[in-house]
């Protein structure tokens, strides 16, 4: 089923806001008010030790502390996170995680782990080592296969999903699919990582399995959008955008289908091309 509220759509979607600015059009200016996306400092804890601020859109984020605690190796499964609370505050929002004792962000060490801020486009800033800012994820086992009418589908169907993108042209959307190419859920943030984990805990928290879809972002395919794809146990990967290096040898290795370029009409698809047919 689509991701859909049970009541009817605010009058404009969560994390944007209105601002006034000075419009000029032709040589001509006049005050108007523009909406814009928000951009807001969110701080991770787990069991009380602070991990890391990420700059992101204020929404969908208990979503957001399921998936990024996932992708990032803070649990290992859903079932290590506890508890979420969100507490709002005057210099930005508190995820206030409680994990299991058997999960690593129970065990945080302060000279190892990432206590630095990362921003909205980075997705491994603040990680101070070597072996932490490159992780190589278990081998994705997905069997899906894949027409490639279904990816069209999904790549058509997005434009008309992503309504802080319509509203402000500020943000990313990552989106998941079923193998018909029918879009079931859809996350949007100034952060195209953060907007991939809070696609990742939605999947969790709705009971979607990763492997049964794929994942469509609208952004560039890089390593860190391939790992966390790759971790979250999601076969294909299609950006919209073009892929790195290192995405394509991680992809590779992970056994991840990573498509780049997805366009109308067109599509690159870069490793194990097996799972797609015509």
């Amino acid at each position: 089923m689509a991701d859909t509220p049970d009541s009817a759509p605010p009058a404009h979607p969560p994390g944007c806001v209105k601002r006034s600015i000075e419009r000029w059009r032709q040589g001509a200016s006049a005050a108007a008010e523009d909406w814009v996306a928000e951009e807001h400092p969110v701080a991770l804890a787990y069991n009380g030790t602070a991990f890391a601020v990420m700059m992101a859109t204020p929404c969908d984020l208990e979503d957001f502390a399921l998936g990024f605690s996932l992708s990032e190796g803070l649990i290992a499964e859903p079932a290590q996170m506890l508890q979420v609370e969100v507490h709002r505050l005057l210099e930005g929002t508190q995820l206030a995680m409680t994990v299991r004792e058997d999960a690593h962000g129970a065990h945080l060490a302060p000279d190892a782990d990432r206590l630095l801020p990362g921003r909205s486009g980075c997705g491994i800033c603040g990680t101070r080592q070597l072996e932490r800012a490159v992780r190589q994820p278990a081998p994705v086992r997905g069997d899906i296969r894949l027409a490639h009418a279904a990816l069209e589908r999904a790549l058509d169907t997005l434009r008309q999903r992503q309504p802080m993108t319509a509203l402000t042209g500020a943000v990313h959307a990552a989106a998941w699919a079923g193998a018909d190419g029918e879009l079931v859920l859809v996350r949007e943030d100034v952060g195209r990582h953060n907007a991939l984990d809070k696609l990742v805990g939605a999947l969790h928290r709705a009971g979607h399995d990763p492997a049964a879809g794929f994942a469509l972002v609208t952004s560039r395919a890089s390593y860190e959008m391939a790992m966390k794809a790759a971790s979250a146990g999601i076969a294909v990967l299609a950006a919209i955008s073009a892929p790195t290096a290192l995405a394509i040898e991680l992809a590779r290795s992970t056994g991840l289908t990573l498509v780049g370029f997805a366009r109308p009409g067109s599509h690159n698809v870069y490793t194990h091309p097996e799972r797609l047919h015509a």
